[in-house]
């Protein structure tokens, strides 16, 4: 892996690096779609959106959200992929204006007309796979180049749903192949980081049994999810759609088996990691019993977007805000607190699916869970992200080092 160039920026540290304002601005945004999705959920509060209230959440989390924590986590890392210099300061506020004035597009677009709220969403992951695929090529880093390419799915995905959203009446088949990306993108990354940050802490401080590092093990598996996801997203509730996920998602059971996740208890930080990726193969054994007519197919779904996606993007935003803010590489009692509100949000939204009985009150906890998770993240490192570390070490209950 290349070493990232630097340079001195004299700014504002908020926008010295692309995971400081994307971070804080996702989890502030994710937290308050879902303040404003409860009511909405129960006819209590309306927007002025061209979309239907559930395709608005839908889109909110899919194509607003996770779009946003995927270009903050992208552009941290590609000047390490290629050693090339990081977006920073004017392009950087440029590129978050963008994403900002989608958020306010989709939220007025019965008022500004869908096909210009459509222009102005899709515009900000239009730039965002020109702008990584410039710097990958630049720097001659190909094997880092499929990322992009599972981007300007989700930039298709993101097109398709205004559109069916438009013509149809509500989106369908474009939610499936956004949240197909976020499942790859999920098994690819996560493939290579956790057993890689795993196999590091317990070289240091557990030695033993160590993770499988990404082999072609792994490879068989992210191909065999692919093929398996776009069965679903043609038809997900068939028969061997159903097998193909029961399979695929075993298969990801043994993958996280080989990563040692059993010897990282010791370790919040790791910990969640593992705890993250077992909604993945979850997701997939939800989906199969769903192909099989055995459950209604929003579990398999909220186990991969509430379960999978929202703890792994919590995981990898307060490992990377320490690690590249230059703290210890350890949950505080705060950071810990955050996993615990966003693990019972996935285990109780998927539990308000199966469990219909009492969907009132477990979606309630859900929303709580979830909330509580993404502002208690903006709250708890939106100083150090902002250039205030000895702040924001105060808050998360860490004593601030020795001057």
């Amino acid at each position: 892996m290349a070493g990232a160039r630097s340079r001195n920026f004299a700014g504002w540290p908020l926008f010295a690096n692309s995971f400081r304002p994307f971070f804080l601005l996702a989890a502030i945004q994710a937290g308050l779609s879902i303040l404003v999705w409860l009511p909405m959920f129960y006819g209590e509060l309306s927007v002025t959106s061209a979309f239907a209230p559930r395709d608005w959440h839908v889109h909110e989390m899919l194509f607003g959200f996770l779009p946003a924590v995927i270009t903050g986590f992208l552009f941290t890392a590609i000047p390490n992929w290629t050693g090339r210099l990081p977006i920073q300061g004017t392009s950087l506020g440029a590129l978050l204006v963008v994403w900002l004035a989608g958020r306010a597009a989709v939220a007025l677009s019965a008022e500004i007309g869908w096909a210009f709220a459509l222009a102005v969403d899709a515009a900000f992951l239009a730039l965002v796979v020109v702008a990584a695929t410039r710097e990958i090529i630049a720097g001659g880093n190909w094997r880092n180049l499929p990322v992009v390419v599972l981007v300007l799915v989700l930039l298709a995905g993101n097109v398709a749903f205004h559109l069916e959203a438009h013509f149809e009446g509500a989106a369908d088949v474009s939610i499936r192949v956004g949240i197909g990306v976020v499942v790859l993108l999920i098994s690819l990354i996560g493939g290579r980081i956790i057993p890689s940050f795993t196999r590091n802490w317990l070289v240091k401080f557990n030695p033993g049994r160590l993770p499988v590092p990404f082999g072609r093990f792994d490879g068989v598996v992210i191909g065999l999810s692919a093929l398996a996801l776009i069965a679903w997203i043609v038809a997900p509730l068939n028969w061997a759609t159903g097998v193909a996920m029961a399979l695929v998602g075993t298969l990801h059971l043994v993958r996280l088996a080989r990563w040692a996740g059993d010897r990282t208890t010791r370790e919040r930080l790791l910990l969640i990691l593992h705890v993250g990726y077992a909604f993945v193969p979850l997701g997939f054994l939800l989906n199969a019993l769903a192909g099989f007519g055995v459950l209604p197919p929003s579990a398999g779904i909220h186990a991969w977007m509430t379960g999978a996606a929202g703890i792994m993007t919590l995981a990898v935003m307060t490992r990377a805000s320490l690690g590249h803010t230059g703290q210890a590489l350890t949950a505080s009692p705060a950071t810990q607190a955050i996993y615990v509100a966003i693990i019972v949000a996935a285990l109780a939204r998927v539990a308000a699916v199966v469990l219909p009985a009492h969907s009132d009150v477990l979606l309630h906890i859900a929303a709580c869970g979830w909330i509580v998770a993404f502002l208690g993240f903006a709250a708890a490192f939106g100083p150090l992200l902002a250039g205030s570390p000895r702040r924001a070490l105060a808050i998360m209950g860490v004593p601030a080092p020795a001057r």
